[in-house]
């Protein structure tokens, strides 16, 4: 039965960015479902794989937390490579480039593109191979401070690849770029409470640290456009309103993930509300 908690695990993570992702856009791109639930669709399909590869038991209160946080990087990574590389898609509706650019400027030659994107996902695999490879050593330190070391290492990629993008266009701001770092940090000490596995706690923090940014750009700023469409007409102002009954959606599954935060929580032995 595990197999099913990770499907649905999965297609609610790839929900809660189907929805933020459809009301940052939606006013600008328009509307329709199968674009929706694209990222839904991806989660439901990147969940089993998961699940099995990651070693993590579903029934266990702490895994699921850190699984949900798992499936959702694992969603953004795949979508966000295939935009900035593989994707051709007309750029000129977007202030910010969504594919592989320099100085802001879309690199035009494919061949290009194709080169970068098979050294970035070299980059990424060393990444994950580090991880592992810090997690078989004996660095001599305490183990919270691998884990703060390590479970940084997301938000790190997160900023410089957020500066490499939107710095030509919006300027470089540091409260900015250090946020992603700062919060996965914060995020990997939550992940440490339920796994002692560095990888476990490194990615996972990275989803939980994109869903709280995004969740802040999108809804506490529901009337500023997205960086991408900054200064871009609005195409479709219908969805300005046709768009508010998702909030609702959203506003539950968060409410789904901090219920099943508690729970790993109140399970946990050395916080006294559960016997070891």
């Amino acid at each position: 039965m595990e197999w099913l908690i990770a499907l649905a695990l999965g297609l609610t993570a790839g929900l809660h960015t189907s929805t933020w992702g459809m009301f940052k856009d939606s006013p600008h791109e328009g509307f329709t479902w199968p674009k929706y639930f694209r990222s839904t669709i991806l989660g439901g399909l990147i969940a089993i794989p998961a699940w099995k590869i990651s070693g993590l038991t579903l029934t266990n209160p702490g895994h699921l937390v850190v699984f949900w946080g798992l499936v959702y990087v694992l969603e953004r990574a795949f979508t966000e490579y295939y935009k900035t590389f593989l994707r051709e898609e007309d750029q000129s509706k977007y202030f910010i480039p969504m594919q592989f650019s320099v100085g802001g400027r879309v690199v035009r030659s494919r061949k290009l593109r194709l080169g970068v994107a098979v050294a970035y996902l070299s980059g990424l695999i060393l990444a994950v191979t580090g991880v592992y490879a810090a997690e078989a050593a004996d660095f001599g330190i305490p183990r919270i401070a691998e884990v703060l070391i390590f479970g940084s290492l997301g938000g790190w990629i997160s900023a410089f690849g957020g500066a490499w993008k939107d710095a030509p266009k919006e300027g470089f701001e540091t409260l900015k770029f250090f946020r992603s770092p700062l919060m996965a940090t914060s995020y990997a000490l939550l992940m440490y409470l339920f796994v002692d596995d560095l990888v476990l706690i490194t990615f996972p923090a990275l989803g939980f640290t994109i869903a709280s940014i995004e969740t802040y750009k999108t809804f506490f700023f529901p009337s500023k456009p997205r960086g991408k469409f900054a200064g871009m007409p609005v195409h479709f102002p219908e969805m300005l309103e046709k768009r508010k009954p998702f909030a609702i959606l959203y506003a539950a599954i968060w409410c789904e993930v901090a219920a099943l935060i508690a729970w790993a929580a109140m399970s946990l032995p050395s916080l006294g509300f559960a016997s070891a």
